[in-house]
C-alpha cells in the first residue's frame, strides 16, 4: 500500500512539474514573440509580413463559414430557449435582452476559441511537432534563423488579429439569425428587433467579448506551440500531442472565460 501511494506521489509530482515548466516555456515563448515583433528590425531579423498574412488568412477568412454556421445556431437556439424560459412569466417580448448580452459578452467568444483551438491549434502542434521531429527547427537555428521569430510570431499575431475580427463577425450573425427567428415566432419585425438591440447593447458589452477572444488568442497559440515543441517519437507522438494540444487548450479556455467574467464583473 505505501508502495502504491509512494509511486501515486511521484507521479503527481512529476505531472505538476512537468506543468509548471511547460507554464514557463510558454511565458518565455510570448515575450520573446513580443520582442522580435517590436525589435526584429533592428536585427534585419523582423517577423515575416507575409507569413502573418498567409496565417492570417489561414486562421481567420478560411473559417469565416464553420463561424457563420455556428454562430447563427447558437443564436437561434438562444432565441428558442430564451421564448420558451420567458414564455412561462409572460414576457417572452423580452428574449431581446438575453440574446444581446448572452451572444456578446459569452457565446460568440467562447464558440469561436473552441472552435479555432479545436482547427487551427490543433493544426499548428502538427505543423511544429512534425518539424521537430524532420529536425527542421534544428535546421532553422544552425542557419541562424530563430525559431520563435519564424515559426512562433507570426502564428500568435495572427491569432490576436483575426479571432476578434471572427468574434465580431459572430456577434453579428448570432444577433441576426436569432432575430429572424424571434420574428416569425413573435410577430416582431426586424426593424423592432434591431431597435431593442440597439437600445440593451453598449460599448461595455461588445468589447467583454473581444477583450476575452484576445486572451484566448494568446492561450490557444502558446498551447499548441509548447504541445508540439515537446513532441516525442514519430507520427503517434505527432497525433498524441496534437490531440493535447486541443484538449488543454479547450480546457484553458474555459477556466480562462471563468476567471475573466468572475473578475469582470466584481
Amino acid at each position: 500500500m505505501f508502495a502504491k501511494l509512494a509511486t501515486l506521489t511521484e507521479r503527481v509530482g512529476r505531472s505538476t512539474l512537468q506543468g509548471v515548466d511547460e507554464v514557463g516555456h510558454a511565458g518565455v515563448l510570448f515575450f520573446e514573440s513580443v520582442m522580435w515583433t517590436l525589435t526584429g528590425w533592428r536585427r534585419n531579423q523582423p517577423v515575416r509580413v507575409d507569413s502573418v498574412f498567409a496565417q492570417m488568412m489561414e486562421i481567420g477568412i478560411f473559417a469565416i463559414p464553420i463561424v457563420t454556421v455556428l454562430a447563427a445556431t447558437i443564436g437561434i437556439m438562444l432565441a428558442i430557449q430564451g421564448i420558451y424560459t420567458l414564455r412561462t412569466f409572460g414576457a417572452e417580448s423580452q428574449v431581446t435582452v438575453g440574446i444581446a448580452l448572452s451572444v456578446t459578452r459569452e457565446f460568440s467568444s467562447l464558440i469561436t476559441g473552441i472552435l479555432v483551438a479545436g482547427r487551427s491549434g490543433s493544426a499548428l502542434a502538427a505543423r511544429l511537432s512534425t518539424m521537430k521531429i524532420n529536425q527542421e527547427i534544428d535546421a532553422l537555428s544552425v542557419m541562424g534563423i530563430n525559431p520563435v521569430r519564424f515559426l512562433v510570431a507570426p502564428s500568435l499575431i495572427a491569432m490576436v488579429v483575426m479571432l476578434p475580427m471572427l468574434v465580431i463577425w459572430s456577434d453579428i450573425v448570432g444577433i441576426f439569425a436569432a432575430g429572424i427567428y424571434v420574428s416569425l415566432e413573435l410577430g416582431i419585425s426586424m426593424a423592432a428587433y434591431t431597435d431593442q438591440i440597439i437600445e440593451v447593447l453598449k460599448v461595455e458589452d461588445v468589447m467583454h467579448g473581444i477583450e476575452k477572444i484576445a486572451i484566448f488568442a494568446i492561450l490557444i497559440a502558446l498551447v499548441s506551440v509548447v504541445s508540439g515543441s515537446s513532441v516525442s517519437g514519430g507520427a503517434e507522438g505527432v497525433g498524441r500531442v496534437t490531440t493535447r494540444a486541443v484538449v488543454i487548450s479547450i480546457t484553458a479556455i474555459i477556466i480562462a472565460d471563468m476567471l475573466f467574467a468572475f473578475l469582470t464583473t466584481r
